[in-house]
């Protein structure tokens, strides 16, 4: 290992932020869990390193990451509901759609971060992401009339927008 790219790999934060992780999956906070969570730490930072994160040419808009982050919780708690009706209700399985949709995000990190969003609301799946198309296959789960295909439409267009609005203002 070159001692040049030891200084690269330490990042004295992540290490804090490992260490209180272990010391939660241990149940407790004694100075034996902070030791082993910050041994832990080190030897995951230094032994096993992430490359970096490509985050050129992001700028946080605070306020709009807040405003998002309180409609995407609303709409969590609306989706969730909807798919513990569509699991319940009286009526016949709904049809599903596979559709294709291109998103105009320009960073990897940002694409990467506007799927994980979709991915965690219910009723969606993106199955495939098309790197360099920047082109998702989306499988939705309620898709009975052209409103549902053109509500999820709508839905990943306005996560896009979110996305650029919030981290790449600059392109805009």
């Amino acid at each position: 290992m070159k001692l040049s790219g030891v200084k690269h790999r330490f990042r004295p934060w992540f290490i804090v932020w490992l260490t209180i992780m272990w010391c939660l999956l241990m149940g407790e906070v004694t100075v034996a869990n902070l030791v082993g969570g910050l041994l832990v730490g080190i030897f995951i930072v230094f032994a096993l390193p992430l490359p970096a994160m490509p985050v050129a040419g992001i700028s946080i808009s605070w306020g709009r990451l807040v405003a998002f982050g309180a409609r995407w919780f609303m709409e969590l708690i609306h989706a969730s509901l909807k798919v513990g009706w569509l699991a319940v209700r009286p009526k016949p399985v709904p049809k599903t759609a596979i559709i294709q949709m291109p998103m105009r995000v320009d960073n990897e990190f940002i694409l990467s971060l506007a799927v994980s969003l979709y991915n965690l609301q219910p009723g969606g799946t993106i199955s495939d992401i098309d790197i360099a198309n920047r082109m998702l296959t989306i499988h939705l789960l309620s898709a009975d009339s052209d409103g549902d295909l053109e509500r999820e439409t709508a839905a990943v267009r306005r996560l896009e927008a979110d996305m650029i609005a919030i981290f790449e203002r600059s392109h805009s």
